[in-house]
């Protein structure tokens, strides 16, 4: 299956006559993706690449039938594309701009949750089920289609640490990132729920870093709602406190969102925690293994507990019958 994105996703980029929006809408048309339109007011009428372009998302949709969109505007009008694109009927919206209010995304958030629409972002990379569809700034080529589900709060250790999977024969099922800013749409818990639900993730590589408590929460979830394996990385093990580090989130405040934290809340819930990106495959197929005997010493256990009922009926037949 994968989650969110595949060759069903008809996608609308806004902000393609720009430098970044028509060069993302390119490289994910190359991909495969469907790319099916793009806005830029005030171009309708013309294309970009062959992209049909349109004034408004209202008249996208209506021409495309498009169900995803991808945000490359500059941050000031972010969050008017985001609720625009949730008003003219998207389901799925992909924001890659960073610096955005943190009041605004709180107002469109609040906005496209009353529309049914999903955020991804914002200041995120996008997501991407290897071999079906790409919506984001990601490098297709370190991707490799497979059962592994990746969620981050990071791009570019995303990639790093797809580039071991991929190496070491783990190719992903979906690959998704959050985004780095403190509020975001997509969480933790929610993709966690999604990836257990998808039949063709078979484990689950967690990415986070230092700041907030989304990682915490993550753990408490996965401690009671997922049977998967379930490895993770969490960046910023040497962050200095109240140092903003990178993103915009990622910030200790106190001892309150520290990797040490994060590390205990992961392993308390029985989640391996990888020292550096390299470790994660060889985590993760220890993992596997451990739920895989698992499995079957239920498997077993249910065997032997169903033999022993059915030989307990025969005995009560047998003294039954004498």
């Amino acid at each position: 299956m994968s989650i969110l994105i595949d060759k069903s996703t008809r996608l609308i980029v806004q902000g393609i006559t720009g430098r970044d929006g028509l060069f993302h809408a390119r490289k994910m048309k190359e991909y495969g993706t469907n790319v099916v339109g793009g806005t830029s007011p005030g171009k309708g009428g013309t294309d970009a690449n062959g992209i049909p372009v349109f004034n408004t998302m209202y008249e996208a949709v209506e021409q495309t039938q498009a169900n995803t969109s991808i945000i490359f505007v500059p941050a000031r009008f972010a969050a008017d594309a985001i609720m625009e694109a949730a008003d003219a009927g998207i389901q799925l919206i992909v924001c890659i701009a960073e610096g955005i209010p943190t009041l605004d995304v709180i107002k469109a958030h609040q906005f496209i949750k009353q529309k049914g629409a999903i955020l991804v972002g914002p200041n995120c990379p996008g997501l991407i089920s290897p071999g079906k569809s790409m919506v984001g700034i990601l490098p297709g080529q370190v991707f490799q289609k497979g059962n592994v589900g990746v969620i981050s709060r990071s791009g570019t250790l995303t990639y790093e640490i797809v580039y071991h999977l991929t190496a070491n024969g783990m190719g992903q099922s979906t690959a998704i990132g959050i985004g780095g800013d403190p509020v975001v749409g997509l969480h933790f818990r929610e993709l966690l729920e999604m990836f257990q639900n998808d039949t063709e993730t078979e484990a689950i590589v967690l990415i986070g870093e230092i700041g907030g408590n989304a990682e915490e929460q993550a753990a408490e979830y996965i401690r009671n709602h997922v049977t998967k394996p379930v490895v993770a990385f969490i960046a910023g093990q040497s962050a200095p406190l109240g140092k903003q580090m990178g993103h915009a989130g990622a910030i200790i405040s106190g001892t309150f969102g520290s990797a040490k934290e994060k590390i205990e809340a992961l392993e308390a819930a029985g989640i391996q925690v990888a020292q550096e990106p390299s470790d994660i495959p060889a985590l993760l197929k220890a993992a596997k293994d451990t739920t895989r005997d698992i499995l079957k010493l239920r498997e077993q256990e249910l065997v032997d507990l169903e033999l022993e009922l059915n030989n307990m009926v025969d005995d009560e037949e047998n003294n039954n019958g004498d």
